[in-house]
């Protein structure tokens, strides 16, 4: 896309747990699953601590998957030509929709009053975009996208 770009959006997923936040919540964690372990150790229950090592580990897993997803990227290119939807990580870049501006729509669903999906589509293709938005945001994403794209179209004529 080396064209004049109407629209370079980044769209990083907001993860509200620092590092450090994880830290001390592990550890809090782990120190009252081991007290729970040493009076069910002292009951005579010996699987129980097993269990809530188990815990511990299933915590410390779900929130590292959350952490390796935040670093995903989803960027959306609007040209002349194309719109453009990548996703991208520190590692690799995959193109998700490529599409020709002047053919694409933009769809944002409401239910309720409340934005709960965008989509591009064409000739019967989709594909969803700004998931990581909350609704207030997306639809303010779906405004800036329609005009960018009617700012691209508007350059063909």
């Amino acid at each position: 896309m080396d064209r004049l770009l109407y629209m370079d959006a980044e769209i990083i997923p907001n993860r509200s747990l620092s590092q450090r936040g994880f830290v001390i919540l592990i550890s809090l964690v782990t120190f009252f699953n081991v007290l729970a372990a040493a009076v069910f150790l002292s009951l005579g229950a010996h699987l129980v601590p097993l269990f809530l090592g188990l815990d511990v580990a299933a915590i410390a897993v779900a929130f590292l998957v959350s952490y390796a997803a935040a670093r995903r990227i989803e960027r959306v290119q609007v040209s002349a030509a194309e719109i453009r939807v990548t996703h991208e990580t520190p590692r690799w870049r995959q193109l998700v929709w490529s599409s020709p501006t002047a053919f694409t729509r933009v769809s944002l669903e409401v239910e309720a009053e409340i934005p709960v999906a965008l989509r591009l589509r064409l000739s019967g293709r989709e594909v969803a975009v700004a998931q990581a938005l909350s609704p207030r945001e997306r639809a303010e994403f779906a405004r800036a996208l329609e005009t960018a794209i009617w700012r691209a179209k508007n350059e063909r004529l």
